[in-house]
């Protein structure tokens, strides 16, 4: 199964979702991520982050959903609210969620204000991850309309 994490520039949360999904995903589960509108490079907090906690970077870089190399079974939009962000709409025949999530690359302030929205941006990806990872995969596999719930509440996880 194919998840696609999008949003506008693919550089920060949807990279985030990335990485976090395939660090803690099995076998046969992949993410990739891309943006309708690439910032055309990674957000250096966004890997400083996933380098402290573990994460390889290795790989992964800021692309448009027109390269993407397979087809997405999931597409989930990670864009959030803030300023009038509108999230792309991907148009393949896939099942769509929207966990939303403001983008911390946005946030002015101190350096412990912007560190802070960037765990706290980790935490809540990580929490949503973590919840789809412990669905029952193999049972709603046949019943979209019941995965399609359960991807819906998991976007309403705070952390």
């Amino acid at each position: 199964m194919n998840i696609l994490f999008l949003c506008t520039g693919n550089s920060c949360r949807s990279i985030l979702s990335e990485a976090i999904f395939n660090h803690l995903a099995p076998s046969g589960l992949k993410a990739i991520s891309a943006g309708s509108q690439p910032a055309g490079k990674l957000h250096p907090r966004a890997v400083a982050l996933l380098h402290s906690k573990g994460m390889s970077t290795q790989g992964y870089y800021s692309k448009s959903w027109d390269e993407l190399p397979v087809t997405p079974d999931i597409v989930v939009t990670v864009c959030g609210s803030a300023a009038g962000e509108t999230c792309p709409a991907y148009l393949g025949p896939v099942l769509r969620t929207h966990w939303g999530v403001d983008d911390p690359g946005h946030i002015v302030g101190t350096e412990e204000e912007i560190n802070s929205a960037f765990e706290q941006t980790y935490r809540i990806i990580r929490a949503r991850i973590e919840a789809f990872l412990a669905l029952p995969l193999a049972d709603l596999a046949n019943d979209k309309a019941a995965l399609k719930t359960e991807l819906d509440r998991i976007g309403t996880i705070l952390a």
